[in-house]
């Protein structure tokens, strides 16, 4: 036998092995039994990368798509914003404009909900305020019901300055709890990421938002308005 074949008989005999079978086992705690081999294997698309884009820019007389490189400085910057750490180290950026206009961001964003990561895109205006979040693959058995407009519709409207978190502002899917907080984690992300990379330069990120509250509270304060 030449020393490819032995290798590759090698490789199959582990990958069918019962150890290595039982290892890729995974045990739902909801359902208490192991997820099925379809289970699995689910990937619900829909819709398309592109689908999505023409549901974030319906109005924009072009999009262009630009590639985000995030340092390793302003990386810690943003996970300290949004509480958690990823392991991404540049995001597809897709830009709406109209005219010398910008209408808009949005970013795909592939966040871990129960047993799999979940795949979506979270449109934001351009001042920070989240417009759309739309699903695009699903691959758990269950808490699809996250792309219904019905739920992702109360993101709309938050910005940075909103805690976006389940019991907070966000109201939760019995029996999606994992799916929610996926999507929540993801839509806080991309708030931070467009105020880090796109409104501060611009004047209108997080702390210009804050600082002109605070000087109109203490206008308001003074002059009783």
């Amino acid at each position: 036998m030449s020393t490819q074949l032995l290798a590759l008989s090698l490789a199959l005999a582990f990958v069918l092995s019962p150890a290595m079978a039982q290892a890729e086992r995974v045990w739902d705690s909801e359902l208490k039994r192991y997820l099925t081999e379809q289970e699995m294997s689910m990937a619900e698309v829909f819709l398309s990368e592109e689908e999505a884009v023409k549901l974030m820019f319906p109005k924009s007389e072009r999009v262009k798509k630009e590639l985000l490189k995030v340092p390793t400085d302003k990386k810690t910057v943003i996970e300290e914003r949004i509480g958690w750490k990823f392991p991404e180290e540049a995001f597809e950026v897709y830009i709406g404009e109209t005219g010398a206009q910008i209408d808009g961001y949005a970013l795909v964003q592939n966040t871990i909900g129960k047993h799999k990561p979940m795949t979506y895109m979270v449109g934001v205006d351009a001042h920070g305020r989240v417009s759309n979040v739309e699903l695009l693959v699903f691959r758990e058995a269950r808490g699809s019901e996250v792309r219904t407009k019905r739920f992702n519709v109360q993101y709309e409207g938050k910005t940075v300055l909103d805690p976006v978190r389940i019991n907070k502002d966000i109201i939760n899917i019995s029996g999606a709890t994992m799916s929610v907080r996926s999507i929540s984690a993801g839509v806080k992300r991309v708030l931070v990421l467009v105020d880090e990379f796109y409104l501060k330069p611009a004047g209108l990120g997080s702390d210009t938002v804050a600082a002109k509250k605070s000087e109109k509270g203490i206008f308001g304060s003074i002059f009783g308005n």
